[in-house]
């Protein structure tokens, strides 16, 4: 009888001693979690609770510790953050499932040929379109108008090249545009031979264009907006920054996101168009948990491969040309006041040296007197050594690694052999601010975040070219590439305590991968594919389910 009494005062003991376990909507377990926080850079499983992390650690621990209304046994398979795009064109990858798609196309021929297939199939009252680039052809000079002329007399065309810094456009649409030989506009060109338009502008001339497009109506921008989520979610991207959009469009994605149509998480760069700019001013930061309004996108000058990014010397493949400035200095010096007595950030596009220089000048000395402010240097292609010296944490540089390994063919045509080893310089920048922002720019380049890790570490295109890779010296690690795809980017939104690292308290943003992108051979990081996306740990995406 005493050993039963001392028996039945253990068995009390014992379980009055446990712990209630804590609730969680879901723990996922068995995983190979890269988390990118420092303090536990790996783990294998973490708990999620009304949208955000409430545990990381072993399975055995968090098995112990929490009960849980939903589970996921990972199998080994690699986890990581939700990937975060520092730079892209979110709506404008959507419009574009709507127009002729011309990316990859080896020639002028090329392009004719799938403007006529599209209007044979869609018959739309105005063509538009995007992707070449002459640089990919045989003949890399800018196409004319001619063919498109007499094929479209009534029908107007007007198709961007890749980098959306010129135009190809036919004479129905130089007429509605009201452009003639005697069109002047300050910030880009509008192309002549022979005293002749050719239909190639490049910059700002494309705005008059622009102007006469017929706009989408709101159904198309609803579905333009759902289609590119669709495939942002099919390649793991969980908050994606659009540079550039106007007040209508970031309230419509507002509004879909609060009646769950969107589900993405968008960091929202207004365009510089002045009345937005002042809206914005007025009315202050708009932050919710899908949306941050915290940020202007400007122009400083245009692209390489177009000739329009703005060079301190000449360029070395075209004599007395340097390139032109989108907005006039004095302008530029001006916005950058007044937006740094406000509360957002100024992201502007930067690609040729003279542009890097008048943007992370005149950021430095309107931010003298201020501290992380965190304004951003959008590409930040090529950097003299003079602008290297004065980054500071004021300045983050957003850059789109596969840029170099498009851009890797011709751009010492176009910069030198002393210039181009300023040109891509991910790694310099890095140890200069300690952070680098990594992006796609896509539809300028691929959405695939994979093709961004692949060209940021082996610097390679997708043939694995050149052997070696291309300026080696300024690739960046796994480590670092992981870092800039998650919490660096997080960090230059101003959102690093809320996303980029798996990590408690923190979004449940995730991502599980059918490789180790961490671990496996280098050449197949552009074939890793995502097996399930999770936003808020909700998954948003199998791939089961996905598109063929």
């Amino acid at each position: 009888m005493r050993k039963l009494f001392f028996l039945l005062i253990s068995i009390v003991f014992f379980f009055s001693c446990q712990q209630p376990k804590k609730s969680a909507d879901l723990l996922v377990f068995n995983a190979n979690v890269y988390t990118v926080q420092d303090s536990m850079p790996r783990a294998e499983a973490f708990a999620v609770k009304d949208g955000k992390f409430i545990g990381v650690g072993t399975s055995e621990v968090l098995k112990k510790t929490y009960s849980f209304s939903d589970s996921l046994n990972a199998e080994g398979k690699t986890i990581i953050p939700g990937i975060i795009d520092a730079h892209c064109h979110f709506y404008g990858l959507g419009l574009q499932q709507q127009k002729v798609d011309l990316t990859g196309t080896t020639s002028y021929e090329d392009v004719i040929s799938r403007i006529v297939a599209f209007q044979k199939e869609k018959n739309v009252s105005f063509i538009t379109g995007r992707g070449w680039d002459q640089n990919d052809w045989e003949l890399q000079e800018f196409p004319t108008k001619e063919k498109l002329d007499s094929l479209f007399p009534d029908t107007p065309v007007a198709v961007t090249r890749v980098d959306g810094h010129a135009m190809l456009v036919n004479q129905k649409a130089l007429d509605l545009a009201k452009i003639t030989v005697e069109t002047k506009v300050s910030g880009g060109e509008i192309l002549q031979k022979d005293g002749q338009l050719t239909g190639i502008l490049i910059d700002n001339p494309m705005e008059l264009v622009e102007a006469v497009f017929p706009a989408p109506t709101r159904e198309e921008q609803i579905a333009a907006l759902q289609e590119a989520e669709a495939i942002n979610f099919s390649y793991g991207l969980t908050t994606v920054d659009d540079a550039g959009l106007s007040p209508e469009v970031i309230s419509l994605i507002d509004s879909l996101q609060k009646s769950e149509a969107l589900k993405i998480r968008m960091y929202a760069m207004v365009s510089n168009v002045p009345e937005y700019v002042d809206q914005y001013l007025a009315d202050g930061v708009y932050k919710t948990e899908r949306l941050n309004v915290s940020s202007f996108k400007v122009y400083a000058d245009g692209a390489l491969g177009s000739r329009g990014a703005v060079l301190k010397e000449a360029y070395t493949d075209k004599e007395n040309h340097f390139g032109a400035m989108v907005i006039g200095v004095a302008e530029f010096k001006k916005l950058a006041k007044t937006i740094a007595d406000s509360d957002f950030q100024m992201n502007t596009h930067a690609i040729g040296d003279s542009a890097n220089a008048v943007v992370m000048n005149t950021y430095y000395e309107v931010l003298k007197d201020k501290s992380d402010r965190r304004w951003r240097v959008e590409h930040a292609q090529v950097v003299a050594p003079t602008e290297f010296e004065i980054l500071n944490d004021n300045l983050v540089m957003s850059v789109q690694p596969t840029h170099a390994t498009s851009d890797m063919y011709w751009a010492d045509e176009r910069l030198g052999e002393e210039r181009i080893k300023g040109a891509y310089a991910y790694k310099k920048l890095l140890e200069k601010t300690g952070k680098i922002a990594l992006g796609t720019d896509y539809p300028v380049e691929n959405v695939s975040p994979f093709y961004t890790f692949y060209a940021a570490v082996a610097r390679k295109d997708l043939k694995q070219y050149p052997e070696g890779g291309f300026q080696k010296q300024d690739a960046l690690s796994r480590e670092e590439t992981l870092k800039g795809m998650t919490i660096w980017a997080a960090y230059s939104n101003f959102e690093e305590l809320e996303k980029g690292s798996i990590e408690v308290n923190k979004l449940a943003d995730f991502v599980i991968l059918e490789e180790n992108i961490m671990g496996i051979d280098e050449d197949r990081i552009p074939n890793v594919k995502v097996i399930k996306t999770y936003i808020g740990g909700e998954m948003v995406y199998e791939k089961s389910n996905a598109k063929k």
